[in-house]
């Protein structure tokens, strides 16, 4: 057949299948009826044609992504074993995670060459961070370490301010790629998502303006990712376009933001924890679809068990099913041409860049944050959050709908899973994770 098969039919415009939609509501809006508006302000439309489509070119991975497997560093050779056997069973990245020094040499004993290696710092030494990433594959290295971070989520730098940038000098001096955005802190607690993108580009824009627009190649971002769907594909999708706008505007060559992806926390339960594996299956193909470089899963029982090589395995299976059995092995384009993705994405940016645009008039983010206004506008939207939760607005399957009675927890908790209490004098107020139905679980918990 030479013609298409629907060659025959004329193209329909979009005002014509509006005033069809229009008869069928016999009488009823069709702005009131059919248009959708969220808390963010994005306008969902109930359809879409080409119409809607911006054909904005976003740098997206070459190679689809990687699956990486998390592990603490608490014992170097224990940790060692784990991350090989983990990259055996199909990992092909590795996230070590360490509060402390540990020896890179013992760490790294037999390790396949050219494993993608991200190490998570919580804290700050630059004499051993500069020999970590001298020891390391510069290329294949990931220092995520992040100051102003820090301060966001402790409420203190790691010593001081002068200190902490210094050191951190020193560390841009020996290493390739060593700063972190953990615009993960700000999804994790409650922001919405033009706050979250936001949030994460202006905390970038800081040490752009510390350290020069050249520190760029420098800096990668770790994002979380919830359960709405095509917002979160949007919302990653919507970060690359902002990162290149702003290292335009400090008149830097494009380049492509290196993404570290995982589900987030906050809509994890304690009951029907079984669920969990559901929400982390649709955050990961989120995290997927929208261009992650990297993404790691978490466990089912991550806020409850230690880590354990049943809840290790499950996660990183999923991730395994998605790319080798689901076909997103490189699925990073995927979303390219989607009417709907596309108008959420642009949608997306537009807020986010006004609510940027108003942090960098009003001082910048570090002020922002030290005056209490970041943590002003997110405790806002948590609270609204937390309302919604409780009129079962916002549903979590197993915990405030279709509850299971029977369900006893207290007696299974190896972790603490709620919000501890710090006591501690701090210089600005901290940016607290927490999940959306922990009070819920308390008292269901004191009930048991």
């Amino acid at each position: 057949m030479n013609n298409f098969l629907f060659d025959e039919f004329n193209p329909v415009l979009p005002s014509a299948w509006k005033q069809k939609i229009q008869v069928d509501l016999k009488g009823a809006d069709y702005n009131d009826t059919l248009i959708w508006h969220t808390d963010e302000g994005i306008t969902v439309k109930p359809f879409y044609t080409k119409e809607d489509s911006t054909n904005t070119k976003i740098n997206l991975p070459k190679k689809g992504f990687h699956i990486c497997q998390s592990i603490f560093i608490d014992d170097e050779k224990i940790a060692n074993s784990l991350a090989l056997d983990a990259i055996k069973r199909g990992a092909n990245s590795i996230q070590f995670k360490a509060s402390k020094p540990f020896d890179p040499k013992s760490l790294l004993k037999g390790f396949p060459g050219k494993t993608l290696l991200y190490f998570q710092l919580s804290f700050l030494e630059a004499n051993f961070q500069t020999k970590l990433a001298e020891f390391c594959d510069t290329d294949n290295t990931v220092i995520q370490l992040d100051i102003i971070g820090n301060l966001a989520e402790s409420g203190n730098w790691f010593k001081n301010l002068k200190e902490d940038h210094n050191q951190l000098a020193k560390i841009i001096a020996a290493s390739k790629n060593c700063i972190s955005i953990s615009g993960d802190l700000y999804q994790n607690a409650g922001a919405n998502i033009p706050q979250q993108l936001a949030y994460t580009l202006a905390h970038a824009n800081e040490y752009l303006n510390y350290f020069g627009a050249k520190v760029n190649t420098k800096i990668n971002f770790n994002f979380a990712v919830g359960t709405n769907y095509f917002f979160e594909i949007a919302k990653l999708r919507a970060f690359r376009i902002l990162w290149e706008s702003l290292l335009k505007e400090h008149k830097i060559d494009n380049k492509e933001a290196h993404i570290f992806t995982q589900p987030s926390l906050r809509n994890k339960t304690l009951y029907d924890y079984n669920v969990n594996m559901l929400r982390t299956s649709s955050e990961c193909m989120s995290a997927i679809l929208g261009g992650s470089n990297t993404v790691a899963n978490i466990s089912y029982d991550e806020i409850y068990h230690k880590s354990n090589e049943f809840g290790s395995r499950i996660s990183r299976n999923q991730l395994l099913i998605l790319q080798q059995e689901s076909y997103l092995a490189e699925a990073q384009n995927f979303a390219d041409g989607t009417y709907y993705i596309e108008s959420i994405t642009n949608q997306l940016a537009e807020k986010a860049l006004t609510i940027f645009k108003q942090i960098e008039k009003a001082g910048g983010f570090l002020h922002q944050l030290k005056a209490g206004i970041i943590q002003k506008k997110i405790t806002e939207n948590t609270l609204k959050q937390e309302e919604k939760f409780n009129a079962k607005e916002i549903v979590l399957l197993g915990t405030n709908m279709q509850i299971n009675k029977d369900d006893k927890m207290k007696h299974d908790l190896e972790l603490y899973p709620f919000v501890k209490q710090r006591h501690i004098k701090t210089l600005i107020t901290p940016i607290v994770r927490k999940r959306l139905s922990e009070n819920f679980e308390k008292e269901r918990l004191d009930n048991e």
